[in-house]
């Protein structure tokens, strides 16, 4: 075996004569000719504190680049645990945002609808109290109307009786006045007639005083 390992003339390198079939287990793999070959090398040159310092910084490096692979596959997991948390958070607050705006515009629909519901029977109500006041505006101008007529009718009547009393009362003036007259004529007539009725039995009073003188017989005219 001591032929297949073969080191340089500085002594800087070792040339392995690989064998042609591969170690298959553990045991195989250190009863192998390369490692049993590297071994026997170390040994005759007295490098085991050398190869062990060169195989704890290989270890360690490996071991350092273990570590730094699954920190960075840990960070990588972390990572992409955390951005697939922020995508489901981002996802939720979508989803949440979308239901906020949802309720927001069925709010607002319902506020729109409630507005115009409102609008709507303010709307109506004005109609029907515009109805109403013209209604009672028309009423109150036909009492307004009607009271005119009726205060006209009675002024009419008014006039009416007050013309057919003023006739009245003309014509009881009238006839009054003719009564007086006719009594003031009777009255004086009946006065003339008691002066005359006083003159005469005066007159006669007179006469029966005083004695009655013969009147002279007039003389005969003789007949020619």
């Amino acid at each position: 075996m001591g032929e297949k390992v073969k080191l340089s003339k500085d002594g800087s390198s070792i040339d392995f004569v690989q064998s042609e079939s591969l170690a298959t287990s553990p045991k195989k793999f250190r009863q192998s000719p390369e490692v049993e070959g590297f071994y026997r090398f170390i040994f005759e040159n007295d490098l085991q504190k050398e190869a062990f310092d060169i195989l704890d910084k290989i270890i360690n490096e490996r071991r350092q680049k273990r570590m730094q692979q699954k920190m960075e596959e840990k960070m990588a997991v972390k990572a992409e645990k955390e951005s697939v948390k922020r995508a489901a958070k981002e996802a939720q607050m979508a989803v949440v945002q979308a239901e906020r705006e949802k309720k927001r515009i069925a709010l607002e629909k319902e506020k729109s609808k409630k507005l115009a519901l409102i609008a709507a029977s303010k709307q109506k109500k004005e109609k029907e109290l515009a109805k109403k006041a013209a209604k009672l505006d028309a009423d109150k101008a036909k009492k307004a109307a009607a009271k005119d007529a009726a205060m006209k009718k009675a002024a009419e009547k008014k006039a009416e009786l007050a013309k057919k009393a003023s006739v009245k009362k003309a014509a009881l003036q009238k006839a009054a006045d003719a009564k007086k007259a006719a009594a003031a004529k009777a009255a004086e007539a009946k006065k003339a007639k008691l002066a005359k009725l006083q003159a005469a039995k005066k007159g006669k009073s007179s006469k029966a005083a005083k004695p009655k003188k013969t009147a002279p017989k007039a003389k005969k005219k003789k007949k020619r």
